[in-house]
C-alpha cells in the first residue's frame, strides 16, 4: 500500500458540536451553454481553480454525439469518490487495508412516472475482495451515513437557486 499522496485530514473522531453549517473547502464550477446554447448537449464546465476543464455533451442514448463527458458521469464520479473515501477512512481505523476497495456508481437517468419530469436513479457497488461479508457491512451502513453524497441523497441538501445581479 503506497501512501505517496497525503491523505485528507478529516476523521470521524473529531466531533463538531457547531450550532451551523461550517464550511471546510467551497468550490464553484461555470458551465456555460456552447455553441448549441445549451450546458448539457454542448456546454464546457470550468472549476474556479481551472483544474476541472471540460466540454459537456448528451450521451448518444439521448440523442447527442457523445464527444464529452455528461452530468451523469460526474455525478457517478463525485458519488464513488465520497463513498469510498468514508468506506477507506472506515476500514483504516478497523483495521482493515483499504487498498483493494473500488466503488462502481451507476447513474441512471429517465422519465419519473409521478410528473413526466426527469429523475435519477443511482445504484453504489462496492468491491471489496478478501473482506468478511459480515465485518463489511456495518461498515457500509456507517459510509452510508458518513458519505455527504449519500446523505443528501437520502434527504435532501440544502439547494439555492437565485439569479446573479
Amino acid at each position: 500500500m503506497s501512501e505517496s499522496i497525503p491523505l485528507p485530514h478529516l476523521s470521524t473522531d473529531q466531533d463538531f458540536d457547531g450550532p451551523s453549517f461550517a464550511p471546510i473547502y467551497t468550490t464553484t464550477v461555470t458551465v456555460s451553454g456552447g455553441e448549441a446554447s445549451h450546458g448539457r448537449a454542448s456546454g464546457h464546465a470550468r472549476s474556479d481553480d481551472g483544474t476541472l476543464d471540460l466540454n459537456l455533451r448528451t450521451p448518444p442514448e439521448l440523442g447527442g454525439d457523445g464527444n464529452g463527458t455528461n452530468p451523469e458521469q460526474l455525478l457517478a464520479a463525485g458519488f464513488a469518490a465520497c463513498l469510498h473515501g468514508a468506506l477507506s477512512l472506515l476500514a483504516r481505523q478497523n483495521g482493515l487495508d483499504p487498498e483493494p476497495i473500488a466503488v462502481d456508481a451507476n447513474v441512471a437517468f429517465g422519465r419519473d412516472p409521478a410528473d413526466g419530469g426527469y429523475a435519477l436513479h443511482l445504484d453504489l457497488i462496492v468491491n471489496w475482495p478478501g473482506v468478511d461479508p459480515e465485518l463489511a457491512a456495518p461498515l457500509l451502513e456507517q459510509a452510508d451515513s458518513l458519505s455527504p453524497y449519500t446523505r443528501m441523497m437520502g434527504g435532501g441538501a440544502p439547494t439555492t437557486i437565485t439569479l446573479a445581479t
